[in-house]
């Protein structure tokens, strides 16, 4: 049909006709509606198709935005979200066929594109870098890692708190009765790339990889990773900004739908475990204009001096980049020493102690890119890599000196040479205080607002930093209990 492919993924020249003629070849009756809240997550309605015409593509449909985490007040709740028909998938994970479609938020008074909507947040950092002049693409490539359990309980009440997880592969369970226990389980910080019998997740990720592949994300490989007790990767091939992060809200839905199907539960916390590695989102990104790559040079790493100056940018303004890409108060329980994580705001070749890895497989001028491995997938994508281009840009145009490259395992600095380096935050708190002391880079070309600024400053204080506060820890009755 016009405007789709042979995958049957819309392109950005489909129109509401391409939707209703896709809608009768697949057969669906319903179409599902999405738009991702502030903090990531997606919110949905679902409505018969027959109730939609080409007048809904222009004048949307109705919600309550004051029930939408971090958005409106209940006096001006009303607002529109328009489908995009580009977005428009068929979606596996209904009995009947159904097809999902993403839509835009606007207000229903000035019918301008809402602030707070992050997908918003992602197309005008997009159209920023092209009226920039420095580039007109920015390729992002990121590597979420998550675990997939058997079981999750918690509970926080007055008088208890507690959480308990639990996974038919985890190393804590080698001496659990299981009719036969066969004894196949990853070892702590030993469940890099094992074959079965020990990794047996390979077909439940590959059952992700075909659900990601019908929706038209391009999967370049899947794997066990390093944590034991499930923990997985898949990895994206890298995509422009706005692509990726649509691709990055099916990632996350398909991954924990799968699971579901077959009796187990995913989760993106950046450390759910113990004494273990976290999960992190290890997040590839490069500038490209009229096609040509503009990373590639003579400088370091085969660098060149534009991408120094894009690294540079990202180092100054990382503990603000931070608030977004290391969202949440568990994601600075990876951001420690000891468990593969950056906590040295440094950049390097191969080198994956440094915030900012230089990959060297290849030394062709299209693989030139940097890696940023301090963001973890509990980030919301549109804000996170949206944040991490508006740092790169601020580098290049301020020509920001990234400093001298790390060369050598930092792990293994002493602790005079690693106090000289500038460092991660410590809690979610610092981070928040950070983007609000910096984040003029940020609004350039009103690609944040400060009401979004302040907003999720506001949001993550209340919600998450001050909650986290008032609540006794477990391993605080360990510590006090007979003091």
């Amino acid at each position: 049909m016009p405007g789709v492919h042979d995958s049957n993924v819309p392109d950005r020249s489909s129109t509401p006709k391409d939707f209703f003629d896709y809608c009768k070849q697949v057969g669906a009756e319903m179409v599902d509606l999405k738009f991702t809240d502030l903090l990531g997550t997606w919110q949905h309605c679902s409505f018969p198709v027959d109730d939609w015409d080409e007048e809904t593509f222009k004048d949307g449909i109705g919600f309550d935005g004051s029930s939408i985490r971090g958005w409106q007040a209940i006096d001006v709740s009303d607002m529109l979200a328009i489908p995009q028909v580009e977005t428009t998938r068929l979606d596996s994970f209904f009995r009947e066929p159904t097809v999902s479609i993403i839509a835009d938020v606007y207000d229903p008074i000035t019918h301008n594109e809402y602030e707070k909507d992050p997908r918003f947040v992602a197309k005008k950092a997009t159209k920023y870098l092209i009226d920039s002049g420095i580039a007109d693409t920015c390729y992002i490539g990121p590597e979420p890692e998550f675990f997939i359990f058997d079981e999750v309980r918690y509970e926080q009440t007055q008088h208890r708190g507690m959480y308990e997880i639990d996974s038919v592969e985890a190393a804590w369970n080698t001496a659990r009765f299981e009719e036969p226990n066969l004894g196949y389980k990853p070892s702590y910080k030993g469940g890099y790339f094992p074959v079965s019998p020990t990794d047996t997740y390979h077909d439940l990720r590959g059952d992700m990889v075909y659900e990601m592949k019908k929706v038209g994300i391009e999967i370049e490989a899947h794997h066990h990773e390093v944590g034991t007790a499930g923990q997985a990767e898949i990895d994206m091939k890298y995509a422009p900004l706005l692509t990726m992060c649509d691709n990055f809200m099916w990632y996350k839905y398909i991954a924990k739908n799968v699971a579901l199907k077959n009796n187990k539960t995913v989760t993106f916390m950046a450390k759910p475990i113990f004494e273990d590695n976290g999960s992190g989102m290890h997040t590839h990104m490069s500038f490209w204009k009229d096609g040509k790559p503009l990373f590639a040079g003579k400088k370091y790493a085969g660098l060149s001096e534009l991408a120094l100056y894009a690294v540079g940018g990202i180092l100054k303004h990382a503990p603000a980049v931070l608030a977004f890409a290391a969202p949440t108060t568990n994601s600075y329980r990876r951001l420690v020493p000891g468990y593969e994580a950056p906590v040295n705001l440094v950049y390097s070749l191969r080198n994956r102690s440094a915030a900012i890895r230089i990959p060297m497989y290849s030394e062709k001028p299209n693989t030139r890119r940097l890696e940023f491995r301090c963001p973890d997938p509990s980030a919301n994508g549109y804000l996170a890599f949206s944040a991490m281009m508006m740092a790169a840009i601020d580098g290049i145009k301020n020509k920001i000196d990234p400093g001298k490259p790390v060369d050598e395992n930092i792990y293994q600095l002493s602790d005079e040479v690693l106090a000289g380096y500038p460092k991660t935050p410590l809690r979610l708190k610092e981070s928040l205080l950070a983007l609000k002391d910096d984040h003029e880079f940020l609004l350039a070309g009103d690609v944040f607002t400060e009401n979004l600024v302040h907003g999720w400053i506001d949001y993550k204080m209340e919600n998450e930093v001050q909650e986290l506060y008032l609540r006794p820890h477990p391993h605080e009755f360990a510590l006090y209990y007979d003091s």
